[in-house]
């Protein structure tokens, strides 16, 4: 039987490293957890984000803590809203004392809550949010280990052009900092293959679909993309599939959230060989530390499938407390020259932040945004090809690197 806490707290050892100069700091240290807990927010993306948090607060504590400190992860909802991200920005910084930042999931509250951190000198590590402007405004106290909006949505154009025979393509896109650009970058991609897109725009949160439905089912797309965050996706897919123009009838990519497969299946009967993006690797190539987190966490939750995202907020406590500790400070300009030099053993990988004050984005040709972004994440399309199935056991059809089996392509 393995040993699932020492496996993790071994993992987790290997990454806290004890400096010889340690600058005195009060126990607990404590770090903020940014996640969408309740509606309109993507609540079961959050759950998900909460629990890796506490997970990796355990590990670091059993491994040593942070300068001889506990470390006490400081969960706060977002709500998925800009401005309720905004004041738990404040609230964790003149309230809660945190020394950093991690978890973050909607693109909206890290473009609005970031300005908030880096005008207080707190680092911040986003874990999921994804807009390019996050990382593409160079402030100093910024870093993210979620892929680049830009590089997210060229995974799923460049995926719809290997499908046969999609020359008109629907999208269904919210109205935030990820939908709008997402449809952007996604239409233009699209239309580098001479495929027509037809955007529908929504508020965050929408639950009745019944209208834009039965337009999108009037315009015949070939396939359906929708770049729309939270449960309220589950709701759209279901209803298309009710009108006839869901997974199971046209070339359909889900939301993310679909990757909560118990949620998914028990929200949408009609899923099956619908499309999801995910980011990292499969579970067969899974690190050292991605293995031990996945045991962990599917013990602890009960899921059969351990969500990007979940890995993801993981990540991003762990490389905080193991910046900490290399620098040997919880001052925040310390913990960024740590972060800027930082490799990190995480759960999706090597984590490491090439650009920022010490080299530009410039110098390689790249532009504002790679500035402390992590640029090796995985990003794959999945499709469920088994009513139930856990999204990490589905079938990987995209990219080549990564694919273990053939699409399931359903035609109209």
């Amino acid at each position: 039987m393995i040993n699932l806490k020492m496996l993790t707290t071994t993992a987790v050892s290997a990454l806290l490293v004890s400096s010889s100069s340690v600058y005195a700091a009060d126990c607990p240290i404590k770090i903020g957890g940014m996640a969408p807990l309740s509606a309109p927010g993507t609540v079961v993306g959050g759950e998900a984000m909460r629990d890796a948090m506490k997970i990796a607060e355990d590990d670091i504590n059993a491994a040593g803590g942070v300068l001889g400190c506990d470390v006490d992860v400081v969960i706060g909802d977002t709500e998925g809203l800009p401005e309720k991200g905004t004041a738990l920005m404040e609230k964790f910084i003149t309230q809660d004392g945190v020394v950093a930042v991690g978890g973050g999931y909607h693109s909206s509250v890290g473009v609005a809550s970031k300005d908030v951190a880096d005008a207080r000198g707190i680092p911040v590590v986003f874990a999921e949010t994804w807009n390019d402007t996050i990382t593409g405004d160079k402030q100093k106290y910024i870093f993210r280990i979620a892929p680049l909006s830009s590089w997210a949505s060229s995974t799923i154009w460049q995926y719809a052009l290997t499908i046969p025979g999609v020359k008109k393509v629907a999208i269904l896109t919210e109205n935030t900092d990820y939908g709008i650009p997402a449809a952007e970058e996604t239409k233009a991609g699209l239309s580098t293959g001479n495929v027509e897109t037809v955007v529908y725009s929504i508020d965050i949160g929408t639950q009745d679909y019944a209208g834009i439905v039965q337009r999108i089912k009037a315009d015949k797309p070939d396939m359906i993309i929708t770049l729309a965050t939270g449960e309220a996706g589950y709701n759209f897919a279901q209803q298309a599939a009710d009108a006839g123009i869901g997974p199971l009838d046209v070339p359909f990519v889900a939301s993310q959230v679909s990757l909560e497969s118990k949620a998914y299946w028990e929200n949408v009967p009609d899923g099956n060989y619908a499309f999801v993006q995910r980011i990292g690797v499969p579970e067969s190539l899974f690190t050292e530390e991605g293995t031990a987190f996945s045991l962990k966490y599917k013990e602890i939750t009960g899921k059969g499938a351990v969500e990007s995202y979940a890995m993801e907020a993981y990540d991003s406590i762990a490389i905080l407390a193991q910046a900490i500790n290399e620098a040997g400070s919880t001052d925040g300009d310390a913990i960024v020259a740590a972060l800027e030099s930082i490799e990190h053993n995480g759960t999706l990988g090597k984590i490491f932040f090439p650009y920022g004050s010490g080299k530009s984005p410039s110098d390689d040709g790249h532009g504002d945004e790679w500035w402390h972004q992590w640029p090796d994440v995985a990003l794959t399309m999945i499709q469920y090809q088994e009513e139930g199935e856990n999204s990490g056991e589905a079938t990987i059809v995209f990219p080549d690197a990564y694919k273990t089996g053939d699409a399931v392509i359903v035609t109209d």
